[in-house]
């Protein structure tokens, strides 16, 4: 794993990534952050990659300034809190009320309430996650939250559930979709019929909230919480 940058205005950063399973040289935009990443075959020299970032650098930016710029969240910020958008205020101490986040000054304003936000999550998510689990008479090992920028959610072989924090922003019939998709995994380690029909066992109207995160996903990974 290497890095490049095709400097300009803005300069962009791309990370350089080989495999054995490609077969040519591709680009990919993250649609979550705008992140850059060159894929090339094994075997391929950097020199190649970099000179088809050169040939691809005008489509490359014109597919940038299509994106949403990120937003650092400060006072005065709408953050979705459970799929209500709420400001950031200053306040005597931290408090999620129905319309507004305070904050006391002296915290820094994002880190303090992405750390309510992952605090909530993580109830949400367990919540949710334990109530699937005992429907279909299954446990799981172990759950995680991160702040993962690729997908919503996982289930590994061994029973172990990752969760993005962010889904707390989301409606939470979104979040509880999210919890039944990856606890039918424990069941169906694969995206079959079979697992479909596991996912629509929990949650009905799994496609309604499906749709929302590809309409909507992307807008909850364009706040930044760091300072």
């Amino acid at each position: 794993m290497g890095r490049h940058t095709l400097h300009g205005n803005p300069p962009i950063d791309v990370t350089l990534r080989k495999s054995a399973q490609a077969r040519r040289l591709s680009l990919r935009i993250s649609r979550l952050d705008g992140r850059v990443t060159l894929t090339m075959p094994q075997g391929a020299p950097d020199r190649e990659g970099i000179a088809f970032l050169r040939d691809k650098e005008s489509w490359l930016r014109g597919h940038l300034d299509k994106m949403a710029p990120s937003e650092m969240v400060g006072i005065g910020s709408i953050v979705p809190v459970q799929g209500r958008g709420r400001v950031v205020t200053q306040g005597a101490r931290l408090r999620l009320l129905e319309d507004r986040i305070e904050v006391p000054v002296t915290r820094s304003t994002g880190v303090a309430v992405r750390a309510r936000l992952r605090a909530m999550a993580r109830d949400a998510l367990a919540e949710a996650s334990d109530r699937y689990a005992a429907s279909l008479g299954l446990s799981y090992n172990r759950l995680s939250i991160r702040d993962t920028r690729s997908r919503w959610g996982s289930c590994s072989s061994k029973g172990v559930l990752m969760y993005s924090w962010r889904l707390i922003m989301a409606p939470p019939a979104v979040l509880d979709y999210v919890a039944a998709h990856e606890v039918a995994h424990l069941r169906e380690m694969n995206h079959s019929a079979a697992f479909w029909a596991v996912v629509a066992q929990l949650c009905p109207d799994y496609d309604q909230h499906r749709h929302w995160l590809r309409t909507n996903g992307e807008s909850l990974h364009r706040l930044r919480f760091d300072d």
